[in-house]
């Protein structure tokens, strides 16, 4: 398994698009998006326990409200009150709109120019196929020419 770089942000961005690649050439994108989306939902879920736990009080319910911010969705069940609650919060929800969309549009985008690839591959045989043809053709018309050019006996 590929290792991320540990240099700078190009570097990091070009290691998730191999990744992303390699998940749409092996079908497995489905994976790729519940792994990416469970990653930053147990993240920011973490982060919303720890800077503020009386509207966080466990784990487990600072994972549900980034989940259901993540997903703009926004039960109302559990809010944060405090100044960094909200601005974790407001962090989620321009993350999950943007960066949720973007992962998404980037998958789709990888699943066109495969399947752009594959036409491109069956265009070419058939071309080299339509070429083999055509040089037979010729090969089999410079066979009647030649005998029809021959003086007969």
């Amino acid at each position: 398994m590929e290792e991320p770089p540990r240099l700078g942000r190009g570097h990091v961005r070009s290691w998730l698009t191999r990744r992303a690649q390699i998940a749409v050439r092996k079908r497995r994108v489905f994976l790729y998006l519940v792994s990416a989306t469970a990653v930053i939902a147990v993240l920011t879920g973490l982060i919303a326990h720890l800077i503020d736990r009386k509207d966080f009080p466990t784990f487990g319910i600072g994972v549900w409200w980034s989940i259901v911010t993540l997903a703009t969705v926004g039960y109302g069940d559990v809010v944060p009150h405090t100044a960094w609650g909200r601005v974790l919060g407001g962090v989620v929800i321009v993350f999950g709109v943007t960066f949720i969309s973007f992962l998404i549009a980037i998958v789709t985008s990888l699943f066109v120019d495969e399947s752009r690839a594959g036409e491109k591959d069956a265009r070419d045989a058939q071309h080299e196929e339509l070429q083999a043809l055509l040089r037979d053709i010729e090969a089999r018309l410079g066979a009647i020419e030649s005998q029809l050019a021959r003086p007969r006996s």
